[in-house]
């Protein structure tokens, strides 16, 4: 086992799933994978079992009963990260949106560049979309856009889903208290590790449009994404974030960052 773990949640990713996972343990670092299928019909899961056998120790299956949302597969995820003592914890889809090979890049930001959070950006000097029609970007770019301007986080890229995380970060988030699942759960992370005080680091990537599979994109995770940030930017007028770092050991390797 390694200390870095890849999780990848999936429904429906047949196509997909045999080949991300097999560039991902040909890369020249080592990295862990945990797939979380939630009841996939097409046979998701049984393809991921098959290859456990040629990734031992590796390669780790959760399967879930139904579709229970995006932001519930990654609590689970993270907190069997944790259990099993994993120090570098990652988001990433399924289908090729984000390229493997920028695991090694996010990785490094954190474990060399002391970020606590490494997030794949699109929307920093060097980030781009490839394959997208012009009203999908529009809709993201807008979407970030107004995240930054109703929460003042200073991060070009907000929902985006590739990201890594040391562990002192997931460990000091209150992962019960996350209230999003969809779209707005990669928000409210990002927006708790930034208020928490951890360092947010954007690293350009190139995110390109699924070519296999189905997009999950529907309008009521695009309405929980507007309404979504009004409430999280709401609620911690009255929350008290700095009551949570009395849970942070005193290691100056793990010591949150206020700016």
């Amino acid at each position: 086992m390694s200390n870095r773990l890849v999780i990848i949640p999936t429904y429906n990713e047949k196509e997909n799933i045999g080949r991300i996972l097999t560039e991902i343990f040909s890369l020249p670092l080592a990295f862990d994978v945990l797939v979380i299928d939630d009841h996939s019909p097409d046979g998701t899961a049984e393809i991921v079992a098959d290859m456990q056998s040629v990734y031992p120790d590796r390669l780790f299956l959760e399967q879930r009963p139904g579709k229970m949302g995006l932001g519930t597969a990654y609590i689970h995820g993270f907190k069997w990260a944790l259990r099993n003592n994993y120090t570098y914890i990652f988001e990433m889809d399924a289908d090729f949106s984000h390229n493997p090979k920028d695991l090694i890049r996010l990785y490094e930001a954190c474990a060399q560049g002391h970020a606590d959070v490494a997030i794949g950006s699109r929307y920093v000097k060097g980030g781009k979309t490839e394959n997208w029609p012009l009203d999908r970007s529009i809709l993201s770019y807008g979407a970030s856009l107004y995240v930054r301007l109703i929460t003042r986080m200073p991060v070009k890229d907000s929902t985006a889903g590739f990201v890594c995380y040391r562990r002192k970060v997931l460990e000091t988030i209150n992962l019960d208290e996350i209230q999003f699942w969809g779209y707005a759960f990669q928000i409210e992370m990002k927006f708790t590790a930034w208020k928490l005080g951890f360092r947010l680091k954007e690293i350009p990537i190139t995110f390109v449009d699924r070519k296999q599979g189905t997009s999950k994109m529907n309008r009521s995770i695009i309405k929980e994404g507007i309404l979504g940030v009004m409430k999280i930017q709401w609620q911690s007028l009255f929350r008290n974030y700095a009551h949570r770092l009395r849970r942070i050991p005193q290691n100056p390797e793990h010591t949150p960052h206020r700016s």
